[in-house]
This record gives structure tokens, sequence and C-alpha cells, in this order.
């Protein structure tokens, strides 16, 4: 359990590695997020530091939520998120978390909402195969069968369907810090994340299991 960092997605570009291969990588704005709380096994039941990420207006916010953030003496922020640590004491409150917390190399994993694509039918939203093209086919793009005529009589919940894709929470894990720009507070992450560009991330330390990378 290690802290992370609040970003935003910028876009996508590609740079050059030592040797001049072609690296794509995406751009995201990192923090620098505020610790805003300190919960800890005593009070709480358990060990984490809350952050805040994102200025904004201060009349977009409720009082009990001014009153929050200024215990940290920190400007209103519109994210708040939590990071479950193992101990609270080398924090502070209103101290300031930056992408220095990571280094060129390592190993993280990037949550966030992927890119909504509306209504979307079986090929695209679950790579169903298509029917036969031929003349006098009615069965070009259909999903085919979707239960049994008499028992049970009904289509079970969670069949593939055509419907809403994209628009939910992703993850994807063990993605390469390419390079660090502590004076901007920029993360170059070698390939693709979730969502379109200015996209919120929580980006933390990859999980790694059983701790082989």
């Amino acid at each position: 359990m290690s802290v992370g960092i609040l970003g935003t997605k910028l876009g996508i570009t590609q740079v050059f590695d030592d040797e001049g291969n072609v690296v794509p990588v995406t751009v995201v704005q990192a923090g620098p997020c505020k610790i805003t709380q300190i919960k800890t096994e005593v009070k709480e039941g358990y060990n984490a530091i809350q952050v805040g990420f994102g200025n904004t207006r201060e009349k977009l916010l409720t009082k009990p939520e001014l009153g929050h953030l200024a215990k940290s003496q920190t400007s209103p922020v519109k994210h708040l998120h939590e990071y479950r640590v193992d101990d609270t004491g080398t924090y502070d409150l209103g101290q300031e978390i930056d992408v220095s917390i990571f280094n060129d190399g390592d190993l993280i994993d990037v949550s966030g909402v992927s890119v909504g694509k509306g209504f979307s039918g079986y090929q695209k939203r679950h790579n169903f195969r298509r029917g036969p093209m031929s003349h006098g086919s009615k069965n070009h793009r259909q999903p085919g069968s979707t239960g049994a005529g008499t028992t049970p009589g009904r289509v079970y919940p969670g069949k593939k369907m055509a419907g809403r894709l994209g628009g939910v929470k992703v993850t994807i894990r063990k993605l390469t810090v390419f390079q660090v720009d502590s004076e901007k507070n920029i993360l170059l992450v070698r390939g693709s994340v979730p969502g379109k560009p200015g996209a919120l991330l929580n980006i933390t330390p990859a999980n790694i299991v059983g701790g082989k990378k």
C-alpha cells in the first residue's frame, strides 16, 4: 500500500529513446496534490491519506466541504481521493505530493473513465463474428439465438447484447513511466491510458502480485 497521485490526460505524442526508436507516450499533468486529511488506525480504523486535486471556485463547494479543506489550509479543489498507506507518520497535513514520487522506468497502474462510444452493436461491443454476407442471408450482424424458447423461456441477465459501450472505469496495469518532468509536473507514460484529453486519472505504483515485475 503506497500513495499515488491524481492527474489529467493531456494527449498522446511520440518521443525517441536513447537508441533512436520511436516510443508512443501519453502526456499526463500529474498533481501537485495536497494532503487534506490523514486517517489513522486509532481514530478511523485504518491508515490512509486523502489528497485534493484541481482548483475550483469557492461557490461550487458546500460549507462542510470548505470547512474540511480549511483544516489543511487547502484552496477549493474539484477532486478528493484516498490512498491506503502502511504508516501515516511520514505525512503532514497540507503537504504537497508531486511527480517526484515516481522515477523514470517505474511501473504504474493508471485508472480512469474510458471514452464513451454510445450505443454499439454486437460486433463492436463484444467482438461477435458476423454472419455470412452471401445473397439471401438475413444474418449479417445479428446476435443469433439468445436462449431457449421453452425452459427457461427468457433471456438470462448479463447476456452479451448490443448496448452502451465505454464510459466505465478502466485500469491499465504495469505501464512504464518513460520520463518525469518535475518542473512542469508532467509524466510521459509509455502507451495509452484510459479516457479522452482532460480526463481525470488516478496513478499509483503498480500492484505487483508475488513481488515480481
